[in-house]
């Protein structure tokens, strides 16, 4: 799923950047947990937290027990801060509201 064109340049008052990163998050000891309904709801969720963060998620595809993520940021985001809320925001909310994830 395309969310961006991919080739598009930020540009701030004193620079120019195109950073982008590919991130793959893996599911705890491989399990197979994801299926459509929930993989559409972690991708909404990682949109929100990317929106706050004022970060294009790009590309988004995933498996059942594994998601890619390809996400364009600018530079003043430090990248480890933004995984840190990826994974712990969706995390959180996704064993909230599917329980059978959580066992």
């Amino acid at each position: 799923m395309t969310h961006k064109n991919e080739a598009e340049v930020r540009k701030g008052r004193h620079c120019v950047s195109a950073l982008h990163a590919h991130l793959v998050f893996v599911t705890k000891y491989r399990r197979k947990v994801f299926n459509d309904v929930i993989l559409n709801r972690l991708e909404a969720i990682l949109l929100d937290v990317c929106k706050d963060f004022e970060v294009d998620l790009v590309e988004f595809n995933g498996e059942q027990d594994h998601v890619h993520l390809l996400i364009e940021y600018p530079p003043k985001v430090q990248l480890s801060k933004l995984i840190n809320s990826l994974k712990g925001v969706s995390s959180r909310l996704m064993r909230k509201e599917f329980t059978e994830i959580h066992r």
